[in-house]
């Protein structure tokens, strides 16, 4: 009988477990930390609800409603108008949890371990050797143990063991930082169903920002290429700023950091390991989405495994698994292309932000958008559509130059007066600086040692 290693238990991991294992294939699935809440804005498209079965309960907000806000502080909203549809908001602890369990359910043996070394086999060929610490028993430093297997998929992200062990070849990984941060019962009633993204040299010189709502609080976060990783803790502190009066008396809870794959690696599938999610590289410009595209490749990627596999008695050739990736490419590829143009053109100074903040109010350019994101299909435009747009971005382009802003100043709170917001943001009472709350312009002691203690950078 065929046997798998799937190595990370995240959504691309879990994803992979479960087919195999409903194919009644002994899957393994390995995973260090089983409560594991990778820093992610957490947004996953209505169809990933629908095609992986999810249920409301792990959804903590269902947003249909958007704010983009530009260099200068324009705002453009954005409605779903269909109330059917909507971005989902999870917290990834709960959702990883809930896809692992669901792969254990039917029948992966689910090894809470790390997954220190692999032996390859000849030419890389197998059969593989696993070599792990299980912390099934508790203590720091596990039990070393080994595991020999047929075949393996790498979904152990960014730092992935597997892919140095299968020489895939190195790729450039971006950074997101990310603060859970509490509000206060108004504030709070604002992102009831709302999320907001910010653009600005400020937040991110080649990315954007956020607050996206969760159960209980809000993320707060930025991200950036792997040249300007060094400026992560300033463009955090950027949209703490720019955000300051809608995150009044925020109480950060948690701080995270983590790598983000810039793009696929140079290789994907070498003897009998295939990569999937993080590890492959599956992450989008633009929007920096990758939890559906990394639940989509593991499964993608098992399909592949089953349909070649004769039920368990075959083990499945190099070239059975690279039909995954070519029917992968074709698939995705267009759409990952699209993204990395509109991200070099739109990100690139504030300018061509302002342009971007200002087309994302056109209803036809929302729609597109919305209609792209939430059923990952490619939608084309009527020629009256493309001409309009057309003519509507160069006006945009050439406004924006106008509109780029000096210097950058704090969003209007939503939900108070500018006298309410300014006794709110009073430096507190020498006997609160051992609070660790946000109360403007983030010059708070509490802030400020947040930001200073980012977590190292890895799985």
């Amino acid at each position: 009988m065929l046997r798998v290693a799937v190595v990370g238990g995240g959504p691309s991991g879990s994803c992979a477990a479960e087919v195999l294992a409903n194919a009644g294939i002994q899957t393994w699935l390995f995973e260090r930390k089983l409560d594991n809440a990778k820093p992610c804005g957490g947004a996953i498209p209505l169809c990933m609800v629908e095609e992986f079965d999810l249920p409301e309960s792990i959804i903590d907000r269902k947003v249909r409603n958007m704010k983009m806000i530009s260099p200068s502080n324009r705002e453009v909203d954005i409605h779903l108008p269909n109330s059917n549809e909507y971005i989902g908001m999870c917290r990834r602890e709960v959702l990883d949890s809930f896809l692992r369990d669901r792969a254990a359910s039917l029948g992966t043996q689910l090894i809470n371990g790390l997954v220190q070394r692999i032996d390859t086999g000849k030419n890389r060929q197998g059969p593989y050797t696993i070599h792990y610490a299980d912390y099934a028993g508790g203590g720091p430093t596990g039990e070393l143990k080994s595991m020999e297997v047929d075949l393996i998929v790498g979904a152990d992200g960014a730092n992935s063991r597997v892919a140095k062990a299968m020489d895939a070849g190195d790729y450039n990984v971006a950074i997101a930082f990310q603060e859970r941060i509490r509000l206060p019962k108004e504030e709070m009633a604002y992102y009831e169903d709302l999320a907001e993204m910010y653009v600005g040299t400020d937040v991110s010189p080649d990315f954007y920002a956020w607050v996206f709502p969760k159960y209980d609080h809000v993320a707060v976060g930025t991200g950036t290429m792997q040249k300007n990783q060094s400026l992560i803790k300033g463009l955090q502190q950027g949209i703490r700023e720019r955000a300051s009066k809608r995150l009044l008396k925020g109480e950060v809870i948690k701080v995270e950091a983590h790598p983000i794959p810039e793009h696929p690696r140079p290789r994907r599938v070498v003897g009998r390991m295939a990569l999937v999610g993080d590890a492959a590289g599956y992450v989008t410009k633009s929007s920096g989405e990758g939890i559906y595209f990394a639940a989509k490749s593991g499964r993608m990627c098992a399909e592949e495994i089953v349909n070649a596999c004769a039920g368990g008695t075959r083990i499945p050739s190099e070239a059975d698994l690279k039909i995954y990736l070519k029917k992968w490419d074709k698939k995705y590829g267009p759409t990952y292309k699209v993204l990395e143009i509109l991200q070099n053109v739109f990100y690139s100074n504030d300018a061509a932000r302002e342009a971007f903040v200002e087309m994302c109010d056109d209803l036809d350019v929302q729609r597109l958008t919305f209609d792209s994101y939430l059923y990952k299909r490619v939608v084309t435009m009527n020629p009256w559509q493309q001409l309009k747009l057309t003519f509507r971005t160069l006006a945009s382009v050439l406004r924006g130059q106008a509109l780029a802003p000096s210097g950058y100043r704090p969003v209007a709170s939503a939900v108070r007066t500018e006298e309410e917001v300014a006794l709110m943001m009073a430096p507190p009472a020498a006997t609160d600086t051992d609070t660790q709350t946000i109360h403007g312009l983030g010059q708070d002691a509490g802030a400020t040692s947040a930001a200073d203690r980012q977590p190292a950078l890895s799985r």
